[in-house]
């Protein structure tokens, strides 16, 4: 079940209408509200969710989503103004995991709505990742180190999770910012190393295992050298 949030109906049928003779079961609704509504009644397997709402605005939703233990695997591709950056790199920020640009095709829909059920069926096949004493829990979204509870931010803990899934692999900036930050992602890459260097202080002597290829990216090495 694919979730709607848009508050233009002729916009919200046609992308509902879309995605059920694309096989998906699909469900629309006109504001946050009526979301967490019927959300108590099912958990979709994602949302498309629009930013200009009336009332809460779409990055509110999302904050809420990804703060609620009950929803916050839910993947959200978020409907965005096409001059809106901010908008775009705020909501992956908090959690999204791919933006539309309005006004966009039916067909570019359809195809990020797969592309981001793919990845999350994916991301689900191993829950617990390990390293000695080191534990990330994907579904529940923690991490501990020496049975303490780290608190990481979501781009911190995706990157660790995607590094300790990749163990001894170089990945390339390019590719973390594409798997973590999305493909259209407009940032800059220096943004990866500014969340690495944050992540290392704060999973303490794990720090080191995480190493800097100069000049193509990162690596996860048991030996941390």
């Amino acid at each position: 079940m694919i979730y709607c949030v848009e508050d233009d109906i002729s916009i919200r049928e046609l992308i509902i209408y879309t995605l059920k003779t694309s096989g998906f079961e699909a469900l629309g609704m006109e504001d946050g509200a009526s979301l967490f509504q019927q959300m108590e009644k099912q958990i979709p397997e994602l949302i498309i969710l629009d930013i200009m709402l009336p009332g809460e605005d779409g990055l509110a939703i999302l904050k809420k989503i990804k703060g609620n233990v009950k929803y916050r695997e839910v993947p959200v591709i978020m409907a965005t103004a096409k001059t809106s950056e901010y908008d775009r790199v705020k909501g992956l920020d908090l959690g999204a995991d791919d933006y539309l640009s309005k006004p966009f095709g039916m067909m570019e829909m359809v195809s990020r709505v797969k592309a981001v059920l793919r990845r999350g069926k994916y991301s689900s096949d191993l829950d617990v990742l390990s390293f000695r004493d080191m534990e990330v829990h994907k579904l529940k979204r923690t991490v501990s180190v020496k049975g303490e509870k780290v608190e990481l931010t979501l781009k911190e803990f995706d990157l660790l999770a995607m590094l300790l899934e990749n163990k001894e692999i170089v990945l390339t900036r390019q590719q973390l910012l594409e798997k973590i930050w999305g493909s259209d992602y407009l940032g800059e890459s220096r943004t990866i190393d500014v969340h690495i260097g944050t992540l290392r202080s704060k999973i303490g002597e794990y720090g080191r295992n995480i190493v800097t290829v100069h000049g193509v990216g990162y690596c996860f090495k048991s030996d941390g050298k």
